[in-house]
């Protein structure tokens, strides 16, 4: 069944790289698969883990899909649906003309491997707060079970009084943008770290400037499946 006729566990909206272009190929690899089209995507593995193990470490940001965080995952309020969330990001999309993103590099953020960028991130963080604030009326409260599984990674005051007012505790001032290329590497030595650091910068630091140019809406189907990606909403501002 359609998404469009069934309402999915949860939406998102993504940074993503439009499909076919090299940055979304170049991620569809890296994850094994491709969010708009749902198919398993051929993909290298580095020198210095098994295969299985690599698989097992990007699972987490394969389920999610390619993507930088906009607005995290929610469920939509039960008077709302999806033609309201397409409209209204779609007026947010008419605040904005297309940008370049700044390089993208390969870090070590927290306990996972992603890419950030290295220049001026004013821009992103003016998309980032207006789809925070203006998609927020759409979503449902979190639910108790969803605001335990938060705190237990131990939140900080204000990033608590974050997850209560947004439903996200890492919005607005706390917002970094980044495209998770790991899950946690606590089971990884330093040196398996930096070897799959090299490997990613392999595929990655020779990639073309990254536009920033539309907004994407992706979709849990059901809670736990992967996310997949619907639509892309294009900045006309």
């Amino acid at each position: 069944m359609s998404l469009l006729l069934k309402q999915p566990y949860r939406y998102a909206v993504y940074f993503a790289p439009r499909p076919d272009t090299e940055w979304c190929n170049a991620g569809s690899e890296w994850l094994g698969r491709c969010s708009s089209s749902e198919q398993a995507v051929h993909r290298s593995f580095p020198p210095s883990i098994t295969p299985e193990k690599f698989i097992q470490l990007t699972a987490s940001p394969s389920r999610y899909g390619w993507h930088a965080t906009i607005k995290a995952p929610f469920v939509l309020r039960a008077d709302a649906d999806f033609i309201q969330l397409k409209n209204e990001l779609s007026l947010i999309c008419s605040q904005f003309k297309p940008f370049k993103l700044p390089r993208l590099k390969v870090s070590r953020l927290d306990d996972f491997i992603a890419l950030t960028p290295t220049g001026d991130t004013t821009e992103i963080s003016r998309v980032e707060n207006a789809c925070v604030k203006q998609l927020h009326r759409l979503a449902a409260p979190l639910p108790p079970d969803e605001l335990l599984r938060r705190r237990a990674a131990g939140l900080s005051l204000a990033k608590d009084s974050m997850l209560l007012k947004w439903g996200y505790p890492h919005v607005l001032e706390y917002f970094r943008f980044h495209i998770s290329l790991t899950g946690p590497l606590r089971d990884y030595s330093e040196l398996e770290i930096q070897s799959l650091m090299n490997f990613a910068s392999e595929k990655f630091d020779s990639l073309p400037e990254c536009q920033f140019e539309s907004l994407a809406i992706f979709a849990e189907p059901e809670r736990g499946e992967n996310f997949v990606l619907l639509e892309h909403c294009m900045f006309s501002g």
